[in-house]
């Protein structure tokens, strides 16, 4: 058969993002489940349980290329270009002050997360969605109330942070390194558990979720 470019993409990317996306991938071949190639996970491979591993790096015209390629069977692989990359969606939406917000609702109906902020440009709320896009897959998680500290290596621009409130509710938000709170859960649990539940669904859903102009 030809050759066929399923997908292909380039772009620059930091040390703590490419940390993040091979983990995703080392995550999905541990587990046994299909692996994500794009960033939102619309597009995934079902590879078989041995492959062949090729790993080259060359100098060449003043640039080091490091490339690492794995060869599947195609009779015993699975690919799919239109996988169900998220069980939620991101909702835009103007409050009653005309103000720009926006929340991620999961297919359940329940609000897993809001930008507890509103915005007068509908576009700095559209920003907000895509950082927290960006940001949440490989944010490290912290435990505020046990004085954690978010490791130096690895991670994404922003923290998850968990912590404990007025009324000893377990709650969860999700910190830019600029300082900016950038999401939170947008409501209280009973157990740490449970907050750590509602962040970790977030960091599932929140990079492949559709964008979605509503009511409020």
């Amino acid at each position: 058969m030809p050759e066929e470019t399923i997908h292909e993409e380039k772009r620059s990317r930091t040390r703590q993002a490419l940390a993040t996306y091979f983990r995703r991938i080392a995550r999905a071949f541990g587990r046994g489940d299909p692996v994500p190639v794009d960033d939102a996970g619309t597009v995934t491979v079902d590879p078989t349980a041995e492959s062949d591993v090729e790993v080259e790096l060359e100098r060449e015209d003043g640039t080091v290329h490091f490339e690492v390629e794995m060869e599947f069977e195609e009779s015993e692989t699975e690919v799919d270009e239109n996988a169900a990359a998220s069980k939620a969606s991101f909702e835009l939406y103007a409050d009653n002050a005309d103000q720009h917000r926006w929340r991620l609702r999961h297919d359940n109906g329940n609000i897993i997360a809001d930008g507890s902020e509103g915005y007068v440009d509908k576009r700095d709320a559209e920003s907000g969605i895509e950082s927290v896009q960006r940001n949440a897959p490989g944010a490290h998680v912290v435990d505020i109330s046990r004085d954690e500290e978010a490791p130096d290596e690895g991670g994404s621009d922003a923290t998850f942070e968990l912590y404990a409130d007025d009324a000893d509710q377990f709650r969860w938000r999700l910190r830019h390194d600029n300082g900016n709170i950038i999401a939170d859960g947008g409501q209280g649990y009973a157990s740490k558990q449970k907050a750590k539940q509602g962040l970790r669904s977030v960091k599932t859903n929140a990079p492949g979720a559709a964008v979605e102009e509503t009511d409020e």
